[in-house]
């Protein structure tokens, strides 16, 4: 009878402690992901974007924009609602027929160094080879998420840290672009 009080009291304190471990996890998680303490930059529009993008609610996309440390989506964000046209540029896998109109955004025309880029938007170099560029309107009406990229691990030997420059999130890209023209990567050596 010892015996088995023993083994119960042991199984009651196991599935206790695992469960708050659990639990803990889920919290720092949480934490980790609203927490704008780790994260850099702001989701503060440029000037010449006021007017054009108002602040919004959206809980559900500004959720499925964040992401955990190492997993790249955003760090921070805030919901906007798009007032007027404005023009946006993706970087994109020309062997991914859907990855040209992806999620991922940025109010800058791709320029300089791809190895730069890459750390700028945490794109790992198994996500895309960034070998097409779009240029594109995002139509008045639209919600975004604009905010500053979660760290991603890409590899044992990479990991990118969380970066202040500014993406956009946009869920449904293919409903809210138009005016789109596509351009080829070449080799630029310097």
């Amino acid at each position: 009878m010892k015996k088995l009080i023993v083994v119960l009291c042991a199984v009651v304190f196991y599935g206790c402690s695992h469960q708050t471990a659990k639990n803990n996890d889920l919290a720092s998680e949480s934490v980790i992901v609203d927490s704008t303490s780790e994260c850099v930059g702001t989701t503060e529009l440029a000037e010449k974007y006021k007017g054009k993008l108002i602040a919004a609610e959206d809980s559900q996309l500004l959720a499925s924009s964040l992401g955990n440390p190492q997993e790249g989506k955003l760090c921070q964000g805030q919901v906007y609602l798009s007032k007027a046209p404005i023009i946006l540029y993706r970087a994109w896998n020309s062997t991914n027929p859907g990855s040209q109109f992806g999620r991922w955004w940025a109010f800058e025309k791709p320029n300089g160094k791809v190895a730069k880029y890459r750390a700028d938007y945490e794109i790992c170099y198994q996500w895309s080879p960034l070998d097409k560029m779009s240029r594109c309107t995002l139509q008045a009406g639209i919600k975004v998420v604009i905010g500053n990229g979660q760290s991603a691990k890409c590899s044992q030997y990479l990991t990118y840290p969380v970066s202040k420059a500014q993406q956009i999130y946009i869920e449904s890209a293919n409903e809210a672009m138009v005016n789109c023209e596509t351009y080829n990567d070449e080799f630029n050596w310097q």
